[in-house]
């Protein structure tokens, strides 16, 4: 699915997502990452989904966000409350979603100015035995 956004100022924006990669900025990534407006790691989490923890999570905190959405493969998951605790005691909101849905939803926040990190997990990773 291509994803069309006006020009900003951010400096990452998502362009296209399918259950294989996004497409960042006109680059291809075909691993878990997690992106704000203006920074992005393709060092995060890998493994199924049954083993994303609290540990794994925690990396989401260094982009300070007021947001984060969580991409959750080709379909929606949902994170283990218990494993949200460091968030809900920073009062940063946690919304579980499919990939492509985060990356509209992010496309939307980063362009209204919020501080929006999205977590983005590809189907083809989280499902591998």
């Amino acid at each position: 699915m291509k994803l069309h956004l006006h020009k900003s100022e951010q400096q990452y924006q998502i362009n296209g997502v399918d259950s294989q990669a996004i497409t960042i900025n006109h680059q291809l990534y075909t691993q878990p990452l997690i992106i704000s407006d203006d920074a992005l790691s393709t060092d995060w989490f890998s493994g199924a989904w049954e083993t994303l923890d609290a540990q794994a999570l925690e990396a989401i905190l260094a982009f300070k966000p007021e947001v984060v959405l969580l991409g959750t493969g080709d379909k929606q998951r949902f994170v283990h409350p218990k494993h949200l605790q460091s968030f809900l005691a920073e009062h940063i909101a946690v919304e579980c979603m499919t990939t492509a849905a985060a990356c509209r939803t992010f496309n939307i926040l980063t362009a209204e100015g919020r501080k929006v990190v999205a977590a983005l997990l590809l189907e083809k990773h989280i499902t591998a035995a």
